[in-house]
């Protein structure tokens, strides 16, 4: 049975905690807001832009019958998976979420037909003492997240596509839908999707090129690429600080429960021990007492 000074000890141990629980909820809470900003100022410029793009690209072919190479789909099986995660953990399912949906796409294809770009240590940590090949990693940059980070991860994919070392690239991510719900999604990066026959919202836009469609679309395709790839890592940034705030609210949570169970206890142990005093006490009283009538 635990004594008075062990439970004593348990309590404050769990004290500590729960003053580091609350204040890396704080600190989530904090960066949550400036992540939130940033991402749903975001959204609707990617979300246009794949709009136009899926237009353009579309008329931009049906003119001279040529795809761009971003645009043109393969039949290849090389695929390449890029896996966003955080850098550090404490935020409950968030980072075994987005593993797990990556791992049943990566066992989709044999280990000579994939391979993995891991963004932050969870991922990499995970993926390096596995078979899959690791072309490439990205760690600690997440507090300090720009679009040049999204840039050079973005061009790096466009290059192995151009240069035909991969068929396929696709975005494994934390999509942020809200403080409490961070939903994993799969997004195929390259080629770029275009709108399918019928797809089109409306009547038909005629679009003028100047200087050219291929001038535009050398612009624009390797923009958009960027700009998915940045929205993503915001998307996973967000839903990281969120998750993070969620699992640091519970631990408070139940470390308050817990000192209420081991004060309970503790109330119990000392109330014992004062009665077994009282009894010893009461006990040799009444020896005495007995030892003087004889």
């Amino acid at each position: 049975m635990a004594t008075l000074r062990d439970i004593q000890r348990r309590i404050r141990s769990v004290q500590s905690t729960q003053k580091i629980t609350r204040a890396m909820k704080l600190v989530a809470a904090a960066k949550l807001r400036r992540a939130q900003e940033r991402i749903l100022a975001a959204r609707p410029y990617a979300a246009k832009m794949g709009e136009l793009l899926g237009n353009l690209v579309s008329a931009a072919s049906g003119s001279d019958g040529a795809p761009h190479p971003l645009v043109e789909p393969r039949e290849g099986p090389r695929r390449q998976i890029v896996i966003v995660t955080a850098d550090k953990g404490l935020a409950g399912a968030f980072n075994s979420n987005v593993i797990r949906r990556a791992l049943e796409l990566v066992r989709q294809s044999s280990t000579t037909e994939v391979t993995l770009v891991v963004v932050g240590r969870k991922a990499r940590d995970f993926y390096r003492r596995r078979p899959w090949t690791i072309k490439r990693d990205m760690i600690g940059f997440w507090d300090r997240l720009a679009y040049s980070h999204a840039a050079e991860l973005a061009d790096y994919f466009m290059q192995q596509y151009l240069d035909g070392e991969v068929d396929e690239v696709v975005l494994v991510y934390n999509e942020f839908r809200s403080v409490v719900v961070q939903r994993p999604v799969r997004e195929q990066l390259l080629p770029i999707p275009r709108k399918a026959e019928g797809e089109t919202d409306g009547t038909a836009v005629d679009y003028l090129y100047e200087p050219n469609p291929k001038a535009i679309l050398d612009e624009l395709l390797p923009r958009h690429v960027r700009t998915q790839v940045f929205r993503a890592l915001m998307e996973s940034l967000a839903g990281e600080y969120g998750a993070r705030m969620t699992a640091m609210e519970a631990a408070t949570k139940n470390a308050k429960e817990m000192i209420d169970v081991l004060t309970i206890q503790f109330n119990k142990a000392r109330q014992e021990k004062i009665t077994k005093e009282l009894l010893d006490i009461v006990g040799g009283a009444e020896a005495l007492k007995q030892g003087a009538e004889a």
